[in-house]
Parts: C-alpha cells; structure tokens; sequence
C-alpha cells in the first residue's frame, strides 16, 4: 500500500547518541553526544529517557517552537510498554502516539505524523525514536553481566535518540510517498542474526513500492535500508539481482552499515541496529545533503524483527517487517 501526500514537509531534525556512535564515521553530524552509557544518569534506562527529552528539546530550539505549538508527538522505542518515549515526550504536544515497529519505528512515525498532516488533523507533528545498546540486550538477549559472546552475525542496537518535525508549513524537504509493509515470515529464528531476519520484509517493500508507483533504481539518488547490517545488506542485493534483475549497486547501502566504522570498531560486528541507528543516519548527514542540494531524492526503508524473547522460547519464527517513505528536495 503506498500513499502519496501533497502538503507535508520534513522542517528540522535532531540526533543525539551515545559514545559508540559518537566515534563512528558520522559523529560530526550529530547534535549531541554522550561520553558513556549512563548520559549523566543513574540507570540505562533512564539515559534512554534523558536522550529521548534531549532530541526533542534540540528540534523544538531548531524549529523556534514552544511544546505548546506541537499537535501530536509520534514515537516508540525497544523497552517494555515503550517507556523511554513516554516518559521522554511527557508535557510535549497536545497529543501523543505510541508506536511499536522495532527498528522500523522511524518510518513507521513518518508515516503516521505525515498522515495527520495531510488530512488536516495537525499541523506539527514531531516523530521520535531511542535504543539504548544496554536497554535492549538485557531486554531481548541476555543480561548485560553475563558477558556472552556475540557471533559475527549480530549486530549492535545504537545508543541513540532521534527526533524530526513533520510540518504542513513548506520547507526545502518534502514527504513524497510511503509504502506500508506488511509482516513476513521467512523461518527464521536466529536473535543474534537480525539481518537474515529482516532482509526479506525489505525485499518485499522496495519491490512493492517499485510496482505500484511505477519507479525504479533510477528514480532515486539513494536506497538506504536499516538496518540489516553487512550480512543482510549483501543479501538484498544478491536477490534483487538474481530474481528481479534489479541493480543496487551504485545507490545503496545500510544505515547499520554506515553509522559505525566496520574496520576500527570490531566490537559492533556486522553493523547497527536499534530504533535509533537509520534515523541517526538519514536525519543528520543525508538530509543535510538534501538540503543543500547535492541529492534530490531519497527512499529510506526502515526494517523492523517483530519478536519477543518468550516466543523464541516457544519455538516461534520471527517476524519481520518493512516501511518506506521517499524525502525530496522541493524545487
């Protein structure tokens, strides 16, 4: 299902995240940065909470708007009852919109907040997302003291926050079109391999999108997924080519890919993943290529594993899912 929207604009963004990140190939980009895991608190958990109310705090001084001038803030994280982003956003907006997409919760924001708009129900929506590395694998792998080793194939949840402002006010970036993904079960099972996991639902989408809006590679500048890392990026190639003759090669790549340094920071494996590793990504340093001009358009697929530990336990496959949306430059 794609949907085309007319009169919504992507105004500012903000990014903020934690030391890995800072480190990595794009750390200048970003607005904030953190020294260590605890961001001056007394828990993982309530860092997570700090960067979510810092990212927005920074978009609302960008945009030089009060939180009273917010119609809706749209977001979600990887805790449990997605705590970061409610206690996080409290006292924003005039409402709130709690969203559960896994990595995909971006895009899924986007949508959403860019739907609003569109329809006149608001007219200033801000989406926001957080991981936590520390939040997420005692969550979803083991506990954090029990130091277990991790095989090549996993990637590493990024310790971020990430906030955008979605307006019906005309800016030098709109939101074209968003294809919606739909669930995909391809039988697997693997936690500590999210990219063989989630490679398919991107599949599904970007051919998807490509059929009913009649575009192609060409259309577009970049083709960013995320975040399927070094293993399931290569995948999406390879079945693109061989089923679809569709060639990736020159305009695409992977946020959990792009946000780390593979070769000096061994310790993050195959890439990023994490709520916030593609919008920490797409928001600071390809829109700012956006705004200034040097691309036109991009479409940004943010891929999500729908799965809870209690379900591996039972011998569940986990499910997977996709988003897109295309940002371009307004002429």
């Amino acid at each position: 299902m794609t949907i085309h929207y007319q009169n919504v604009y992507l105004q500012d963004t903000a990014c903020v995240c934690g030391p890995y990140e800072k480190k990595g190939p794009l750390g200048k980009y970003f607005d904030k940065t953190y020294s260590d895991f605890y961001c001056g608190e007394s828990s993982f958990e309530k860092a997570e909470v700090k960067m979510v109310k810092d990212s927005i705090q920074c978009l609302l001084k960008k945009s030089s708007l009060a939180k009273e001038d917010i119609d809706l803030v749209v977001g979600g994280d990887l805790l449990n009852q997605i705590t970061a982003t409610t206690y996080g956003s409290y006292g924003v907006g005039q409402g709130f919109v709690g969203i559960y997409g896994a990595c995909s919760s971006s895009v899924l924001g986007l949508i959403l907040g860019s739907t609003f708009i569109e329809n006149g129900f608001a007219s200033n929506v801000i989406g926001v997302v957080s991981s936590h590395n520390l939040t997420s694998e005692k969550q979803f792998r083991y506990p954090i003291e029990y130091g277990a080793p991790r095989p090549n194939s996993a990637t590493f949840t990024a310790t971020g926050a990430a906030s955008c402002l979605l307006t019906s006010q005309k800016s030098s970036i709109r939101m074209e079109c968003a294809t919606i993904g739909r669930s995909i079960d391809y039988g697997q099972n693997d936690s500590n391999d999210m990219g063989r996991v989630m490679a398919p639902a991107a599949i599904d989408t970007l051919t998807r999108h490509f059929q009913e809006t009649g575009r192609g590679v060409e259309d577009y500048d970049w083709i960013l997924t995320g975040d399927l890392g070094v293993y399931g990026k290569e995948i999406v190639k390879e079945y693109l080519l061989k089923k679809y003759s569709i060639d990736l090669e020159k305009k695409y790549d992977d946020c959990g890919v792009l946000l780390y340094d593979l070769e000096k920071q061994k310790e993050v494996k195959a890439g990023g993943s994490g709520p916030a590793c593609s919008p920490l990504v797409v928001y600071s340093y390809f829109v700012s290529q956006l705004r200034k001009k040097k691309i036109k358009r991009i479409l940004f697929l943010a891929t999500g594993a729908l799965f809870s530990p209690l379900f591996l336990y039972q011998k569940e496959n986990i499910l997977s899912i996709c988003h897109a949306v295309s940002l371009e430059v307004v002429d």
